[in-house]
């Protein structure tokens, strides 16, 4: 019961680990009915690896589950002498000026009352698909519009000169919090605070 309090907190510790002592039938059953995992091994390597594997399945569980509400900031400036198809969909290079852009990523433009222009779909290096692209990389994006909005045009919603980011929230920053905090830069993390004043999200 005392285990059962997690449950509140964090679920991946509402856990015993029995090391080398027999479990009852009524304490299995009242963990399972409570949600509470009971680990149990008589070799106390074996205990920490199945809990550690517990946990990196139950972490992956939830960026599965949470990929498309987490969104790595970026910042990216349009390479006007390469648009190869200004709408629906965007195709053209970019040079990511700071963060990481991936796949799946959704883009506004601040300067033009934060439009959003939709979603990037794929990214192109040296005429390879890559899954992102980091600072200082120069890149082919394809940018379709977000489902069931109209689809917006470049050179009518938004110019060269206009910088381009990942549109975040505070539901986006939570998650990368939660879940994606091993894949965060401290660079990363000061982007988001500096997206976070763009946004004016507290």
């Amino acid at each position: 019961m005392r285990a059962s309090a997690m449950l509140e907190h964090d679920i991946q510790y509402a856990a015993i680990l029995a090391f080398d002592v027999k479990i009852e039938r009524e304490s299995q059953e009242m963990a399972d009915s409570l949600g509470v995992r009971i680990f149990s091994a008589e070799i106390i390597y074996h205990l920490f690896d199945a809990f550690t594997k517990y946990r990196e399945d139950y972490k992956k569980a939830k960026q599965e589950e949470f990929k498309n509400i987490a969104v790595f900031p970026a910042k990216v400036k349009v390479l006007p002498q390469f648009i190869f198809n200004s709408r629906d969909p965007i195709v053209m290079g970019v040079t990511i000026e700071a963060g990481v852009l991936r796949q799946g990523t959704p883009l506004c433009v601040p300067a033009k009352g934060f439009v959003d222009i939709g979603i990037v779909t794929s990214i192109e290096m040296n005429h390879k698909s890559v899954e992102s692209a980091k600072k200082g990389q120069e890149v082919c994006i394809k940018i379709e519009p977000i489902p069931g909005e109209a689809p917006k045009m470049f050179g009518r919603h938004f110019e060269a000169t206009d910088m381009l980011v990942t549109k975040i929230t505070r539901e986006s920053i939570d998650a990368l919090k939660n879940w994606f905090r091993d894949e965060m830069t401290k660079g990363d993390w000061q982007l988001i605070m500096e997206l976070k004043k763009t946004f004016e999200i507290i």
